[in-house]
């Protein structure tokens, strides 16, 4: 294992993150990211609105879109490997208000995702023991979440190893079972691909229904980017990153896909059961019904079980990317020194406490002040996109201003293909997902509900103002843009 890097010489307070994630564990966080309810439960629903040749088109382009973007990110996460790092990036490659913005909101997102996750849980529990109040469920997930943050970075990547192996060997079976299912070994009958040609399959909807499909199928693959956050704790970011992320794009074909393949060749796009859309529906997933279509009558409770893993899993990685990013904000400046504190395991306590607490009140106020929890989620909801969208344009800059300065290619440990294609198509298809999430509320002057919906949107413009007016940034020239390659943490932050 590499040496730890810190800057204090007592033995118990350090103000250092240790490089303990191998390799198997960021691969395994960078799948586990992008696999989740939204593969489970809400890929029903996509086949639904917009057939089974919609959903595969919206599904395949925002993976390929999904792929470019970690390979922007996988570049810049190789040349410069930090906890925290896009909003890092978006600081050092494009303008440090905007990097304050980006942090601040991604922060706030996953502390307010960690809330969503431990209610989920409850309601996930429920399927079982519907006697027992929910709120002690969400009490036990979130205590269980925080102690494995507590414990290092090597339990948490062991945790997230172990959880994603059971998604992963789930989809495995699911396929088998589904493929088996269509050419009749399964089921009874086989089910061949009559159903991509039933009533008005394969699209439904034409391309108003692709786009809301391209909506949900991005809330699916947010996660993915946790992989730029290992990278300042990775063992050997040079090597494992690209790794992970040269992987994504193969396990989002097989994965995604593939699943969602089976899952409209079995089931019609016309079956009620598949608008199920949340983990509380779990007993009408798709997953679950091609199983008892195939005749497993135990499918619901396996399901649930995995569901389950997920939703402890997303939570997992909320609260180790909002408290990394908490982490590094300060070391940015961004934030109150206090919170670039670590523990002798690397762990930085006090933005973990600072996170958990956010996330308890977050989930309380869904108890007591149903309408403020509403709000607050939303305040969350389009956070993922806007992050895509700062990684995007800090590759697009970072690789400019590079050339610009007389830079080649073979000098970067790991470079991304197709630029500036990749950055560009990730730049337009994040602003037509944010701008898509709910347009008939415009037409229609629903102003509360557009407000609801795109609130996400003014508060990191707020953010961004606020830090610009205050500091005077300015958008950094490209021949002043820092390109140089970083091998230890530091602080990155241009002094104003």
């Amino acid at each position: 294992m590499k040496q730890d890097i810190t800057k204090s010489s007592t033995p118990e307070v350090t103000e250092s993150v240790k490089r303990g994630l191998k390799t198997r564990h960021v691969s395994m966080i960078a799948l586990g990211g992008c696999i989740g309810t939204g593969l489970f439960v809400a890929s029903g629903s996509a086949i639904s609105t917009a057939g089974p040749g919609g959903a595969l088109v919206a599904y395949i382009g925002m993976g390929l879109m999904v792929y470019f973007l970690m390979t922007s990110l996988g570049e810049m996460a190789t040349n410069m490997p930090i906890s925290g790092s896009f909003a890092a990036y978006s600081s050092k490659y494009v303008d440090p208000a905007l990097g304050f913005a980006m942090g601040w909101n991604y922060w706030f997102n996953w502390a307010i995702t960690v809330a969503v996750d431990i209610s989920t849980a409850a309601l996930v529990m429920k399927f079982w023991l519907p006697g027992v109040p929910g709120w002690i469920w969400s009490l036990v997930a979130l205590v269980l979440i925080v102690f494995i943050n507590a414990m290092s970075v090597q339990a948490f990547g062991e945790t997230e190893f172990w959880m994603s192996l059971i998604k992963v060997i789930t989809i495995f079976v699911f396929l088998a079972v589904g493929f088996m299912t269509i050419v009749g070994i399964m089921g009874g009958h086989a089910t061949g691909l009559d159903n991509f040609t039933y009533k008005k399959a394969p699209f439904v909807g034409g391309f108003p229904a692709i786009l809301s499909v391209f909506v949900v199928a991005g809330f699916s693959f947010q996660g993915t980017e946790l992989v730029g956050i290992t990278a300042g704790e990775s063992e050997d970011p040079e090597h494992d990153v690209p790794k992970a992320i040269n992987q994504v794009f193969w396990r989002i074909i097989l994965f995604y896909i593939l699943a969602i393949f089976v899952i409209a060749a079995v089931l019609p796009y016309t079956s009620p059961d598949l608008l199920g859309s949340s983990a509380s529906d779990v007993a009408i997933s798709p997953f679950t019904l091609v199983f008892r279509r195939a005749g497993l009558a135990a499918a619901a409770s396996v399901m649930n079980a995995v569901i389950l893993t997920s939703v402890i899993s997303s939570a997992n990685s909320g609260m180790y990317a909002s408290t990394r990013m908490l982490y590094s904000l300060s070391k940015e400046g961004y934030a109150p020194k206090l919170f670039e504190r670590t523990w002798k395991n690397g762990i930085p306590y006090p933005a973990l406490i600072a996170t958990t607490i956010v996330a308890a009140v977050t989930f309380f106020t869904s108890i007591a002040g149903p309408q403020i929890y509403l709000w607050l989620v939303a305040a969350s909801g389009l956070t993922g996109f806007i992050a895509w969208f700062g990684i995007a344009l800090s590759h697009f800059r970072f690789r400019r201003a590079f050339v610009r300065q007389g830079h080649k290619l073979s000098e970067l440990k790991y470079h991304a293909k197709w630029f500036p294609v990749g950055p560009l198509l990730a730049l337009v298809l994040c602003v037509a997902v944010i701008v898509g999430q709910d347009p008939q509320s415009f037409f229609t002057g629903n102003w509360e509900q557009v407000l609801i919906t795109y609130i996400s949107v003014p508060l990191v413009l707020v953010l961004y103002a606020v830090y610009k007016i205050r500091h005077h940034t300015k958008l950094i020239p490209l021949d002043e843009v820092d390109v140089s390659p970083i091998h230890e943490e530091g602080t990155l932050k241009d002094k104003d």
